[in-house]
């Protein structure tokens, strides 16, 4: 009887090759080799879709009324919402310091304020990636910050925006009803019982660190740095502070014809619809959001033309200026450190300030 023929795949005793059956479902199909151009070709479609309706809305408006409307706007309500719009920075620079209070990294309170400052213009117009991540990330490896502690930081400022804007969130329903857009409208109900649920997340977010008592969180290898209650607290309270400046200045160049609720709703809306179709900016989304929300709730009170002019003010005073203002900081951050002139680096040993970071994120 004649021996039999190994299968050409079998493994011979002690062999070191393995076999790796193909993977198959969800993942299969994500490493195939056309996922990515499928990807991006969907992304970009996606994004020319956008852009073509916002093209599209745009030549329905009258921008002559608009560019009048905009010159009737009172110098001194330009100068308020100015100030409104410099407060919300000031405060948006501040989350920057409480990752400073939980890394305990040496740099001073007005160097971590003047960086947050600086890098979150650029993030508003340019995207995450320049300004949240590239900008920051410079500033601070400049004055001999890790790498880590850097990551650490933006963490946490990113947490500090969003567990105040879900706080709001959950207000809003309460004292706005969103006004019927394109026929399709939800009912009070069902916004006050989304917003509830989202109001939940930054409630058990501090409850989450009351628990921990600052101990970090273990999440499939991963270690997540948690600050202690009070911090937790004080990032809700200061982050649904800076939205509501937001709010503030958007209401004050809309010379409070329309609600204060539906100026915060239009900011917040806007900055999620924007962070979703990722248009640089929000160029176009911010205001088509506005026209939406705000000349159709206004009840005749504004028309389009004075609504969009609002907004274009609005965005002016919250995102070029402060543009124009980072830029040239960074510049002369760029050339001070080039001339030898930054002496912040030499800050950076922690001799104290690191057992606190042992204390406040991993005691």
């Amino acid at each position: 009887m004649a021996a039999s023929t190994p299968h050409p795949l079998a493994l011979e005793p002690g062999s070191d090759t393995h076999l790796h059956a193909a993977p198959t479902g969800w993942r299969g199909i994500t490493q195939r080799p056309w996922w990515p151009w499928l990807t991006r070709g969907l992304a970009l479609a996606f994004f020319a879709v956008v852009a073509w309706l916002i093209v599209r809305q745009a030549r329905t408006v009258d921008w002559p009324a608009v560019w009048q409307a905009l010159q009737a706007l009172p110098v001194s309500v330009l100068a308020v919402a100015g100030a409104l719009a410099l407060a919300s920075h000031c405060t948006y620079g501040t989350f920057d310091l409480i990752g400073r209070h939980c890394t305990g990294h040496g740099l001073s309170r007005s160097t971590t304020l003047g960086i947050a400052m600086t890098s979150y213009p650029f993030t508003l117009n340019l995207g995450s990636l320049i300004g949240g991540v590239g900008v920051r990330y410079r500033l601070y490896e400049r004055r001999g910050v890790g790498p880590g502690t850097i990551g650490q930081v933006v963490g946490t400022s990113i947490v500090t925006n969003w567990v105040g804007y879900l706080l709001l969130l959950a207000v809003l329903p309460w004292l706005w009803v969103a006004p019927a857009v394109a026929g399709w409208a939800v009912e009070p109900w069902q916004l006050r019982t989304g917003g509830a649920l989202v109001g939940c997340l930054p409630i058990a977010y501090v409850a989450l660190c009351a628990l921990r008592a600052g101990r970090a969180l273990t999440l499939r290898g991963h270690e997540f740095p948690l600050p202690h209650w009070p911090v937790a607290l004080w990032q809700v309270v200061v982050s649904a502070t800076n939205w509501m400046l937001m709010g503030a200045a958007l209401w004050t160049v809309l010379q409070g014809q329309v609600s204060y609720p539906a100026a915060l709703a239009t900011v917040q809306l806007g900055a999620v619809a924007g962070l979703i179709l990722r248009v640089p900016a929000g160029l176009g989304v911010l205001e088509a959001v506005g026209v939406a929300l705000l000349a159709t709730g206004a009840a005749g009170a504004l028309g389009q033309d004075q609504v969009l002019a609002a907004l274009l003010a609005y965005r002016a005073l919250y995102y070029f200026v402060p543009l124009v203002l980072a830029a040239v900081a960074f510049g002369v951050a760029e050339l001070r450190w080039r001339r030898g002139g930054n002496n912040d680096s030499n800050n950076t040993n922690p001799p104290k300030n690191q057992t606190k970071m042992a204390s406040t994120a991993h005691p």
